[in-house]
C-alpha cells in the first residue's frame, strides 16, 4: 500500500501527542500493518485518505491511536518474572502488611488484562495463604478498547492458549461461543480503568507493588522520566516496581534503584537525597 511521508508523520505525531510513545523511523513500518484492519472496518481506501479524514474527527483520531498501540501481551508472560513477583515482591510486602492484611497491586499498561488475571490466578492457587486478606488488583491502560476487553475477560482461542496452562484455563474460564470468558469469581478479583500513565492519577491511594512491563521502552526519554515520576508518586515508600526484562532505571531516573536482593525489581528513592525514603525496608 502506497502512503505518503506526510501521512506517516501525521500518524507518528498523533501517537506521540496522545500517548507519549515515540514511533522511531525504523519502526514506522508498523503503521501500515496496525492500521490495515481499521481501514477495512471503516471502508477507507488508503492511509492517505485516513490521514485526510482525521482532521477534527475526534472519534476517528481515538480509533487510529488505539489501532497504533502495541497491545502485545499474554498469560504468565515470562514465568521467571512471575516467580520473582511472588517470592521477592508479594511475599515481603505481605510480611510488612501482616497487621492490616491488605495489599494493593497495580499493573500499568495492562493491555487486554492477561497480566492482571495471571496474578489473580497465581494468588488464587494458595487460598489458605491468603485467607482473610484483602488484595486489590488494578489494571490500567490508555486504550479504552483493550480495557473493555479486559473487563469482559473475553479471549479468542489463540489468546487463551498463549501462556495459560490447560488446568488454569479450565478452572478459571468457560467457553462462550468461539471465545473463552473469565468466570465471575475471577473477574471479581480484579478491576480495570482507562488511564494514561502521563496524566494525573484518577484513583486514590498508593500501591505496595507496581508492574510496568514493556511500556517505558516505547517512550521518548523526557516522557519516560515523567512516567517514572508518576510511578514513584503512586508507590509506597517500601514498595517495589517491576519493569520488563529489557527495561531498567539505570541512567533513566534518580527516583528508583535496583533492588539488591531481587533482579528485575526496583525500590523507590528520595528525589532529594538519592536514598530510600524513611519507612522503607531498604532505608
Amino acid at each position: 500500500m502506497e502512503v505518503s511521508a506526510g501521512a506517516m508523520r501525521l500518524f507518528a505525531d498523533l501517537l506521540r501527542e496522545r500517548t507519549g510513545q515515540d514511533l522511531a523511523l525504523g519502526r514506522r513500518w508498523r503503521i501500515e500493518t496496525a492500521l490495515r484492519p481499521l481501514l477495512k472496518a471503516l471502508g477507507i481506501a488508503s492511509l492517505d485518505r485516513l490521514a485526510a479524514m482525521i482532521g477534527d474527527d475526534e472519534a476517528l483520531a481515538v480509533a487510529t491511536v488505539d489501532a497504533l498501540l502495541n497491545n502485545e501481551t499474554y498469560f504468565f508472560r515470562d514465568p521467571a518474572a512471575f516467580r520473582a513477583l511472588l517470592d521477592d515482591a508479594i511475599a515481603p510486602a505481605a510480611l510488612a502488611r501482616a497487621a492490616s492484611r491488605r495489599l494493593r497491586i497495580w499493573c500499568a499498561g495492562c493491555s487486554t488484562g492477561q497480566e492482571v488475571y495471571s496474578i489473580a490466578m497465581m494468588l488464587a492457587a494458595e487460598p489458605a495463604r491468603w485467607a482473610g486478606w484483602t488484595i486489590e488488583l488494578t489494571g490500567t491502560d490508555i486504550c479504552a478498547t483493550a480495557i473493555a476487553q479486559a473487563r469482559e475477560g473475553s479471549y479468542s482461542g489463540f489468546e487463551i492458549q498463549r501462556g495459560l496452562p490447560v488446568r488454569e484455563m479450565m478452572r478459571w474460564f468457560e467457553a462462550d461461543g468461539e471465545r473463552w470468558r473469565a468466570r465471575p469469581e475471577l473477574r471479581a478479583r480484579v478491576r480495570f480503568a482507562v488511564c494514561n500513565l502521563l496524566d494525573p492519577w484518577p484513583l486514590a491511594g498508593r500501591f505496595d507493588i507496581v508492574l510496568c512491563r514493556n511500556l517505558l521502552l516505547y517512550l521518548a526519554p523526557a516522557r519516560r522520566r515523567q512516567a517514572f515520576a508518576r510511578l514513584a508518586e503512586r508507590l509506597c515508600p517500601d514498595g517495589r516496581l517491576m519493569l520488563g526484562a529489557g527495561e531498567t532505571v539505570l541512567g533513566q531516573t534518580a527516583l528508583f534503584a535496583p533492588d539488591p536482593l531481587a533482579r528485575g525489581l526496583y525500590r523507590p528513592l528520595d528525589a532529594a537525597t538519592g536514598t530510600a525514603p524513611p519507612g522503607s525496608a531498604a532505608a
